[in-house]
């Protein structure tokens, strides 16, 4: 199989037509890291970086060579940091996949009223995935654009193509992202079944037949009748998955020593998708309970062995209604996820099922449980696996919380950006909590370039600290106006930031390049790199996303450091969702406290807004209400993707539980979506968002 994690083929919305991702000036890049740390560090820690930063970017030095040599790369390959980012984002890390790498789709709380109605649904779902391969093989999903005054600039398909074509492999020290497309292999045909912690094959073709959803029902009627049968109830290797890269690296090698494991591994690793028929958990069931549930599965004694978290997607289905999507994330970004989700649930509702009780055809074979030879080692490694995962289900500490006073339009309203807006309450949150700033990670696409995947804006900006601390100092020594001009500050601030990253110049990229291409040269480490400055640059204790979406429904990840915070949040017209996660083992963190912070903070900020809205000519404020805004990450994605003939209007009782909105709500690139001119003017005007 070819392995995807050292450059992605050249295919259809790929690398064809697009620019390369520039290489920054290593100047430009220096002075941004000492303008960014400055505020981070205290003065002696800043007086050492300085004079690291200025020996490395000296004529002559380490840096420029080093840059001379990214600059050769940029030449020979699609993307100069492609395979860089990929390992240090992804595959060298050791941490398990569960909570601090897979992020999830957590949809409407369904409501079935019998078993029946769960594998309709799961039945359904797995329909519309079908159609939704059925567009990426023909290659017919259309290239996502940007918008404003370079409309039509596309933007890079190739991790569409990743959905239901990639595996990621453990290995002892790196893992390896593998793509399934091979001449020599024949195209998977089969998804897997989870089902009370066994694994089931699904053929969704037989005969060279693509199965119907009736079909499809028979067939997860049968499998949910197999997984009750108790005699033939095998361990739940599932939870191998869960564990730390390296040790299921180790299971995996164990279990490969008998041929009935390595089939049973096989025919997983080349399935289409997993789709796990989860067990109800239990009373209590709200937006917080489903996140985590999600994101662990509830531990072993609930869910968290009915997955298998190598695999890109898995469609969870919960008898209880907790349903949702897993994804795990080297092969895509949360887009990829939103987009096949978001045209998943679309489909669902457009066509809805028609089914009144399962097919009783008799001549589909019946799916096969997958079997196990379970040694005494692998019963050890299972205990282990559990207990891990149940340590992760206790230490993580989540919080949901629907912000409903006010919602993008509001901000719009300000002539603001509502995602840098957000980012800088969220800024506010966290000094209210913690009194000092942090480095900051809020992921930035690169899609309009070859292979773009993401870079990072740092949003912990001087700007930002100068707002959070003339909100926080508790004196009355500033007035609202220079607060307005501050808060104004801090988002034009985070607003360039945003540009430089979208356009291929911000630091992290190129930062790890320069690190990277010297160990490649066999150098000793430079001292940039070895300098305290560096480590807490790249310790991101605030870890944010915005993932919009126009179907009801959210985005949830875990912190990325164990003091940290997850901060994932989605704009609508007239509230937020935020999805913040920590964890319990630190002292210093608790979502609840953050959210309580961040409430208060966007209070504030309306207020802050409303009395200089109000002081300032009544005229204007009526204008400025009415104005028209670009939006960032406004795409008409329901435009541009094929519909299915059905008239939605008339059929979408068979799923009232998922809300739609209107396409003018459509959001869907974060950061990626605008080009740099049309930024650029939006800053000038004023009418960022």
């Amino acid at each position: 199989m070819p392995v995807l994690d050292q450059e992605p083929s050249k295919g259809f919305g790929g690398r064809d037509g697009l620019p390369k991702l520039p290489l920054p000036a290593l100047k430009d890049t220096l002075d941004m890291y000492l303008r960014g740390m400055k505020h981070l560090l205290t003065e002696e820690q800043f007086n050492k970086t300085q004079h690291v930063v200025q020996q490395f970017g000296a004529p002559g030095g380490v840096g420029e060579l080093l840059q001379s040599k990214l600059m050769e790369r940029r030449d020979n390959k699609a993307n100069w940091v492609y395979d860089y980012w990929l390992s240090e984002m992804y595959l060298n890390n050791r941490q398990a996949l569960p909570v601090n790498s897979s992020p999830v789709m957590v949809f409407p709380q369904q409501h079935f009223k019998a078993p029946m109605d769960s594998l309709r649904f799961a039945a359904h779902l797995i329909s519309g995935a079908l159609e939704y391969k059925t567009l990426l093989d023909s290659r017919a999903l259309p290239v996502d654009c940007a918008r404003g005054q370079l409309a039509g600039t596309p933007l890079c398909m190739e991790q569409y193509y990743r959905l239901f074509t990639s595996y990621r492999l453990p290995g002892p020290e790196r893992d390896t992202l593998v793509a399934q497309e091979s001449s020599v292999m024949p195209e998977p045909e089969h998804i897997i079944v989870a089902c009370k912690n066994q694994f089931f094959v699904l053929d969704v073709v037989i005969n060279f037949r693509r199965l119907k959803e009736r079909d499809l029902l028979t067939q997860l009627d049968k499998i949910a009748r197999m997984a009750d049968s108790e005699e033939e109830q095998l361990p739940p290797i599932g939870l191998l998955t869960s564990d730390g890269r390296t040790e299921w690296a180790e299971s995996r090698s164990v279990l490969m020593r008998e041929s009935t494991n390595r089939d049973s591994l096989d025919m997983i690793e080349r399935c289409l998708c997993l789709v796990c028929l989860d067990d109800a958990s239990g009373p209590g069931l709200n937006d917080t309970t489903r996140a985590m549930l999600m994101l662990h599965g509830g531990g072993v004694a609930k869910n968290g062995g009915n997955r298998w978290y190598d695999k890109p997607m898995q469609f969870v289905v919960g008898a209880d209604g907790c349903c949702g999507v897993v994804c795990e994330h080297s092969a895509f970004e949360g887009i990829v996820l939103v987009q096949c989700t978001e045209y998943l649930l679309k489909y669902m509702i457009g066509s809805p099922s028609k089914l009144v009780r399962a097919a009783s055809v008799s001549e589909l074979p019946a799916p096969r449980r997958l079997r196990w030879k379970c040694t005494p080692d692998i019963h050890k490694l299972l205990a282990s696996s559990a207990d891990k995962l149940q340590r992760q289900v206790k230490n993580l500490d989540m919080n949901v919380h629907k912000f409903f006073d006010y919602g993008k339009e509001f901000i719009k309203k300000q002539k603001m950006s509502p995602d840098a807006y957000i980012q800088v309450a969220l800024q506010l949150a966290y000094y209210r909590c913690h009194g000092r700033p942090v480095s900051t990670y809020e992921s930035a696409s690169i899609r309009r370039f070859q292979e773009g995947r993401v870079d990072n804006i740092r949003s912990a900006t001087p700007e930002a600290l100068a707002f959070v601390k003339a909100m926080t100092d508790g004196k009355l020594s500033t007035d609202d106006t220079e607060k307005m001009e501050m808060l104004r500050s801090a988002i034009t601030a985070q607003t360039k930031y945003t540009i430089l990253a979208i356009t291929g110049m911000a630091i992290d990229n190129h930062l790890l390049g320069l690190r990277e291409i010297a160990r490649e040269l066999k150098m000793e480490k430079p001292e940039i790199f070895k300098d305290e400055a560096h480590l807490i640059s790249n310790q991101f204790i605030l870890s944010t996303s915005q993932v919009p979406t126009t179907v009801e429904m959210f985005c949830s990840y875990g912190p990325v450091v164990p003091n940290g915070y997850g901060a994932c949040y989605n704009p609508q017209s007239d509230h937020i969702i935020f999805s913040v996660s920590s964890f319990r083992e630190s002292s210093q963190t608790c979502s609840a406290e953050f959210v309580k912070s961040l409430v208060q903070g966007l209070l504030d900020m309306r207020d802050l807004c409303n009395r200089c809205n109000y002081d300032s000519n009544p005229a204007q404020q009526r204008q400025g209400q009415t104005l028209e805004t670009h939006t960032q990450t406004d795409t008409n994605w329901q435009n541009k993707t094929p519909q299915r003939p059905t008239d939605l209007t008339k059929k979408q009782q068979t799923l009232p539980q998922i809300v739609l909105k209107t396409p003018d709500q459509t959001k869907v690139e974060a950061q990626t979506q605008t080009s740099s001119q049309e930024e650029a003017q939006a800053l000038k005007d004023g009418k960022k968002s």
